[in-house]
């Protein structure tokens, strides 16, 4: 019997593919329950023990887009008959509609400040990485290990800090605030990240292209962008995720305008706490951009996770 050193044996093909299995099965629980209470009436989604089989309803959604009322004693009888879809539902809970609610301003918060901060990272994080790759900066080492400090320190420790002077320049709950102060946190991050990827870009190809008459910064755009564009598009990933769920500074430093989804949507729950189907509905909602996003660029997220693993 011969053994391949690269090939696994069947029997560890087969373990290997049911834990595989196994742990999505057991990672993609909680997001199918999420996902399935944003379908349950605001009974079924209390109901002990917990319903796995239910008749599907769009409570959840219609509440989260809406404030509700609940309809005077004194009010005339409705023909429900004569009622949007949507009405239909919030009278069948006894209320009625009285305005739209804050949900959707808030998800436009998040996409302007989630990607506006992505994109300024990704720009400034490029340029830095591409100076300490290529060129002989003084200090390099102590700057890089500083950049990379900024990740340990605990953001509740420089919470009040910030809060203070934010309120002093005028940045408190504004759109520009939040996405330099994401830009700021995730700085670090994409520097390291993007550095290790230009590292892997051999620098001959550069010297040819300034030998063919190419300037420095059209050999960067033209040569080594292409050749970075996988390391970008998983750095862009990672700090899209975080600016997308970040809570501490969105709850310290936003309010109203600038407010984005995470510290708006507990408070969907109410005082009565039932309304866990809107919560569930609009933390699926809030989910997708990500998921897509993810997915758009999931071949060079593979492709960045291996990036320089086998050399030859």
């Amino acid at each position: 019997m011969s053994f391949s050193v690269t090939s696994p044996s069947v029997p560890v093909k087969w373990i290997s593919g049911f834990l595989v299995a196994a742990y999505a099965v057991i990672t993609l629980i909680p997001l199918i329950w999420i996902i399935a209470t944003g379908f349950k009436s605001g009974e079924d989604s209390i109901h002990y023990p917990p319903k796995v089989l239910f008749e599907p309803t769009l409570e959840g959604y219609v509440n989260l887009f809406t404030t509700r009322t609940l309809i005077p004693s004194d009010a005339p009888e409705i023909d429900a008959s004569q009622l949007e879809w949507y009405e239909q539902v919030v009278h069948e809970q006894g209320e009625m509609i009285a305005g739209p609610s804050r949900y959707g301003e808030r998800f436009l918060n998040s996409t302007v400040i989630g990607f506006g901060s992505t994109a300024l990272c990704m720009l400034l994080g490029t340029m830095a990485a591409y100076a300490f790759s290529r060129f002989k900066v003084p200090l390099k080492e102590d700057l890089l290990f500083f950049i990379l400090s900024t990740r340990m320190m605990p953001p509740i420790a420089v919470a009040i800090p910030i809060f203070l002077m934010y309120k002093n320049l005028g940045l408190n709950d504004t759109y520009l605030g939040m996405i330099i102060l994401y830009t700021a946190v995730n700085l670090s991050l994409s520097v390291w990240l993007l550095k290790g990827f230009i590292d892997e870009i051999p620098v001959e190809y550069e010297e040819a292209a300034l030998i063919d008459g190419y300037t420095r910064l059209q050999a960067f755009i033209k040569v080594v962008l292409p050749q970075a564009i996988t390391g970008i598009a998983s750095t862009a990933i990672f700090c899209l995720i975080f600016a997308w769920n970040e809570y501490a500074f969105a709850v310290l430093l936003t309010s109203g305008n600038a407010q984005t989804a995470p510290p708006f949507i507990p408070t969907i729950i109410g005082v009565s706490g039932r309304d866990w189907p809107a919560v569930a509905a609009g933390a699926t909602l809030f989910l997708v951009p990500v998921m897509l996003f993810t997915v758009l660029l999931r071949k060079h997220l593979l492709r960045g996770i291996t990036f320089g693993a086998v050399r030859k």
